[in-house]
């Protein structure tokens, strides 16, 4: 009787450890769920990259496209999808120091900056006027455009 006790004694910790150890790998599953959820989420705080093969050079050489860009942000004209995106992450992307856009959005706009200052320099203005009335972006990108070999005019 006494082996047959002990026996199963040693059935109930068996089945307790496994319990135990299922549990405990419930909770690494749950664990690693949660990781690789957070690493989508992360990947998802980038901007929308669908518009980053766009051909930069066309539009900052055709004053009509051009023209239209900066009517779309300027809430002056109506918006293609292109410019629809772009009002729409813009001030997103100067108060987070464009942190969640991808290399190309990011290379597009020092593109974009310096074309305007060197050749739209008005049109410059009439945007830190609406998007940077204070200066306070001025300043806190101004190193940073001269690494990019940008000076911010006054």
């Amino acid at each position: 009787m006494r082996l047959c006790f002990a026996d199963t004694k040693s059935r109930r910790r068996a089945v307790g450890a496994r319990a135990a150890r299922r549990k405990h790998d419930n909770m690494k599953f749950v664990l690693v769920l949660c990781l690789m959820a957070a690493a989508v989420l992360a990947e998802d705080e980038k901007y929308p990259s669908k518009y980053d093969n766009i051909d930069l050079d066309e539009i900052l050489t055709n004053k009509r496209l051009l023209t239209a860009y900066i009517n779309c942000i300027m809430e002056r004209g109506k918006c293609s999808p292109e410019g629809k995106e772009l009002k729409e992450h813009l001030v997103d992307a100067i108060e987070t120091g464009c942190s969640k856009c991808t290399e190309a959005q990011e290379k597009g706009a020092y593109k974009v900056i310096e074309h305007l200052i060197q050749n739209e320099l008005d049109t410059w203005h009439e945007l830190t006027d609406k998007y940077d009335s204070s200066g306070k972006w001025r300043k806190t990108y101004e190193d940073r455009a001269k690494a990019n070999g940008i000076i911010i005019p006054e």
